[in-house]
């Protein structure tokens, strides 16, 4: 029986990575509501990755300007967090807002993907700005 049991479960997993697998989606040119739904998140992802990365170089840089600073000066990275965290409720806010316009549709999900993708690609341009010299 537990060998059976064994065997039903490896064969579901099986077939569920199957589908996990699949063709690769085009974003160039998504077919269904779903497809576009996907491209969108997959587009937030790529752009919620970019942050990340420059966040780990916008926050080293501004250690470092904390670190030339008198002590009475220093406040570069606490400001930065600070401004880091009003600003994705900002965006979730937003994109929530921005949401409504087809609120219990199948688009809502992309609408708000789109949109923070979209905030998430200008708010690494900003990070980046600060960690430039000036």
């Amino acid at each position: 029986m537990r060998l059976a049991l064994a065997i039903l479960a490896c064969l579901v997993v099986s077939a569920g990575s199957a589908y996990a697998v699949g063709p690769k989606l085009n974003c160039q040119d998504p077919q269904t509501q779903a497809e576009m739904t996907q491209c969108a998140g997959d587009e937030f992802d790529a752009a919620d990755k970019a942050l990340n990365a420059q966040w780990k170089l916008t926050r080293a840089a501004l250690v470092e300007t904390d670190a030339n600073l008198d002590a009475d000066q220093k406040g570069a990275e606490k400001a930065l967090l600070k401004g880091q965290r009003a600003w994705i409720d900002y965006r979730d806010g937003q994109c929530e807002a921005e949401g409504f316009s087809v609120r219990g549709g199948t688009m809502e999900p992309m609408m708000v993907a789109s949109c923070k993708a979209r905030l998430t690609e200008l708010r690494t341009k900003e990070l980046k700005s600060l960690a430039e010299p000036q």
